[in-house]
């Protein structure tokens, strides 16, 4: 099976979610992590973790969502970071590609969210867009675990990312014509570092791209790794399926 360790499946982007997840299921993806951004999406990543038994939620604070962010949504996490369903912080990091954007805010924000992944022995998922210095000096200040979603850096820092014992989360985006940078990631990077993820509904792999993504879409990404690689498509879906389930303890029940 697949799993997709990344994804965004809310009422606002789906009309029918039971739809996405049985069409999913029925190309080989069998469990999904729901990962939410601000309170809202956080509570129904949690509510929707719990109405499907292959579904699971990672809680946090995006950095470009915190306009309205309190220290009381810190409290707030720790509150619901034991759910049984809740496998990991985020979506949480650093993102400076706004000209207005808070950098002090955005730091102070993702420090306090590692702290809580510390505390709680919890991994974590990144998000890191034109922030990849700030993100890679403050993650080597703390031994914690998880992956860095949708990478898009170099492969001098992807080397760097993963002698901390990040993985890197691979989507959509290998697929496209124009990826020279992630398929140079990818075909460096040993297949033990990589998580598949679609992102959904964003970043949709080519033939379908210019369409609202979904999880079902893994396989063509697992092609896209397999033909940089050249190996087997199985020895992809099985070796990242195994490294989600390392990484992310509750994707074993």
């Amino acid at each position: 099976m697949y799993i997709d360790t990344h994804c965004h499946l809310y009422k606002e982007y789906y009309n029918n979610i039971d739809d996405v997840i049985r069409e999913s299921i029925e190309e080989g993806v069998c469990k999904f992590i729901v990962n939410g951004c601000d309170m809202k999406s956080n509570k129904e990543a949690i509510e929707i973790s719990h109405k499907y038994d292959n579904v699971y939620a990672a809680i946090g604070f995006h950095p470009t969502e915190l306009d309205d962010f309190s220290d009381e949504y810190f409290d707030w996490l720790e509150d619901n970071i034991n759910d049984e369903k809740v496998v990991a912080i985020g979506e949480i990091g650093l993102d400076y590609h706004y000209d207005n954007t808070n950098k002090e805010k955005e730091i102070y924000v993702f420090r306090k969210q590692l702290d809580i992944a510390k505390k709680y022995n919890k991994p974590i998922i990144v998000h890191s867009r034109d922030a990849i210095g700030d993100t890679y000096d403050i993650l080597k200040e703390y031994n914690l675990r998880g992956s860095i979603h949708s990478y898009s850096g170099s492969i001098e820092m992807a080397r760097e990312f993963t002698k901390l014992g990040y993985m890197l989360g691979i989507g959509g985006v290998v697929t496209f014509k124009n990826a020279k940078n992630v398929k140079e990631v990818v075909k460096d990077i040993d297949l033990s570092y990589i998580l598949l993820e679609t992102d959904s509904p964003y970043l949709t792999p080519e033939p379908y791209r210019g369409t609202p993504n979904s999880p079902k879409y893994i396989p063509y990404i697992a092609k896209a790794i397999s033909d940089i690689k050249g190996i087997n498509i199985n020895d992809v879906r099985g070796t990242t399926t195994g490294n989600a389930k390392r990484l992310f303890d509750n994707l074993n029940d």
